[in-house]
């Protein structure tokens, strides 16, 4: 059996689990998720770009890392599982900024329907990408991607755009943020 989504009712109870492979279709059911920003001490953003075969969005540039949490697993606890293996990076200290974001997207029929909180995180840590989950990965200034995705948000995830777009509104991401990065850079 394969890794197994949590799939909700809209006030995020657990309704069940699903077969990953057999989750994202024509008709994805509201499941649980995450993404995760991570920075540097330079207050650079790792941004990713998807593999070419993945299901949905192979291929496009997103935020860090993002996955599902298996059941009974807690949200940080599966955002650092996935930065490991997605990224190689098993050091950083990770922060839930926005608990309660929610999308549904679709690209080539196939849809995406998360409730998806959002984490920052922080690491000083280089990343070894897994080439099974990242084609690439590139480090950007979190203001010039800001600007980026304003003006190129077609080449990024749209989950990526909608949540960088609220990260850059929200005063406690810019607190965390900032608190981050200088712990970065004395610790």
């Amino acid at each position: 059996m394969g890794e197994q989504v949590v799939l909700v009712n809209d006030l995020n109870e657990p309704i069940g689990t699903l077969e990953k492979s057999k989750v994202h279709t024509v008709n994805t059911p509201l499941h649980r998720g995450f993404s995760l920003f991570l920075f540097n001490e330079k207050g650079e953003v790792l941004l990713q770009q998807r593999a070419f075969h993945k299901k949905t969005w192979g291929g496009f540039w997103s935020n860090s890392c993002c996955g599902h949490p298996a059941i009974n697993e807690k949200n940080a606890d599966a955002a650092l599982r996935r930065l490991s293996y997605e990224l190689g990076i098993d050091n950083s200290k990770i922060y839930e900024v926005l608990p309660d974001y929610r999308y549904r997207f679709a690209n080539n029929g196939i849809w995406e329907n998360e409730i998806c909180p959002v984490f920052a995180g922080f690491t000083k840590q280089e990343a070894r990408p897994n080439k099974e989950e990242v084609e690439d990965i590139k480090r950007v200034d979190w203001n010039d991607f800001l600007k980026e995705i304003n003006t190129n948000s077609e080449s990024y995830s749209p989950w990526c755009v909608e949540e960088t777009k609220l990260l850059s509104k929200d005063e406690n991401f810019r607190a965390i943020y900032k608190k981050g990065i200088i712990g970065l850079q004395l610790g």
